[in-house]
């Protein structure tokens, strides 16, 4: 299902006057100007909004151009391109490329498709680089809490071991010389949800670039977001806003996307309250249990995989972890789980204390 809308942005055109005194060897001039006049003029700029489900999720485009034709069929090359990446990743279609791996792999190599191979041999190298705070396998850890198809409940500390001696990244085995994947312990299962929207973001990205887009935003249900170039009369880049994690209706940053991506990972997406705590779906795959501490992490990376992947062990490790081991060319916007001083002299130097950008 998708929708879709055209805008139009008018352009300011110039008026051409011609003195004639001599009419009959003029209009030969007249004509030749008339039409320098019309391929000068600058083209109407076309805004098109477009949205569709796919993986889960609900991703949407916004693209400037000048063909409404051209428009429309970049924006649905994108959104073919997320359907057939829900048909390959996928971890509730049993007959997905991932479901198929997640099913067999423990009995013998498995062997996949080069893209599918490259992508889990990059969220290895998450896994091993984050100190296993991201981990592919956290699928059953996922189930036992209630996060893979509902909005959680508590387990009994018995499950919870269970589930652990199936979650491990060094479970999983990748032979780059025959492309399979093999795993060493029965029940391992691989979850696409720390990656899947970024990297369908990114695929995004790349059919409209090819399409011809220059000016486009893309975003993977609001938390994964990509922007190509710049909207008209805004060179900056394309605005995007951090909403306060306590009051949505708040936002405490705004930043520029030009050529660039930004994820957001945050306790407030889906949680559940027992026992007088709250448990979000943002699990620390070493311990068993969801992560406490943060509230919110946003990043802002070149690729859009990288900002999704790396936000959860960021928002897993904490503040001070993030801030050791993020690269130069990431920016990191950090919102803790921590009382403000009440004594501070304003609301706002209150805020400052819990949310900042990481130096």
């Amino acid at each position: 299902m998708s929708s879709s809308g055209i805008r139009r942005r008018p352009q300011g055109a110039k008026k051409f006057t011609l003195g004639v005194q001599n009419a009959p060897k003029i209009k030969q001039i007249v004509l030749v100007l008339f039409l320098l006049a019309a391929t000068a003029a600058p083209a109407e700029v076309l805004r098109l909004e477009k949205s569709a489900d796919a993986m889960g999720s609900t991703f949407s485009i916004a693209l400037y151009g000048e063909d409404r034709i051209k428009m429309e069929a970049a924006a649905d090359a994108a959104f073919d391109e997320v359907r057939r990446l829900d048909e390959l990743l996928s971890n509730y279609k049993p007959d997905s490329e991932w479901s198929q791996v997640n099913k067999n792999a423990a009995e013998k190599p498995v062997r996949v498709s080069p893209e599918l191979f490259r992508l889990l041999s990059d969220c290895w190298e998450y896994s091993r680089q984050s100190e296993g705070a991201f981990d592919i396998t956290v699928g059953p850890l996922m189930k036992v809490w209630g996060f893979y198809k509902g909005s959680g409940h508590l387990p009994h500390k018995p499950e919870v071991q269970a589930a652990l001696t199936r979650v491990g990244y060094r479970h999983m085995h990748l032979d780059p010389a025959t492309t399979t994947v093999r795993f060493d312990h029965a029940g391992v299962e691989m979850d696409p949800g720390g990656i899947g929207k970024g990297y369908a973001v990114d695929r995004m990205v790349e059919v409209l670039r090819k399409m011809g887009v220059h000016s486009a935003l893309v975003a993977g249900s609001g938390s994964s977001i990509y922007g190509i170039g710049a909207p008209p009369d805004e060179p900056k880049g394309w605005a995007v806003k951090i909403k306060d994690p306590w009051d949505s209706s708040k936002t405490l940053a705004e930043v520029r996307l030009k050529d660039m991506s930004m994820s957001t990972s945050g306790s407030y997406e889906k949680f559940f309250r027992a026992e007088g705590r709250i448990y979000a779906h943002i699990m620390d795959p070493r311990t068993g249990y969801p992560a406490q501490g943060s509230v919110s992490v946003s990043v802002i990376a070149p690729r859009t995989i990288d900002s999704e992947a790396w936000a959860k062990p960021y928002f897993v490790n904490g503040r001070a972890w993030a801030a050791k081991h993020k690269p130069k060319e990431f920016q990191v916007y950090f919102c803790e789980d921590k009382p403000a001083h009440q004594n501070s002299p304003a609301k706002q130097d209150r805020m400052d204390e819990r949310c900042a950008w990481l130096q």
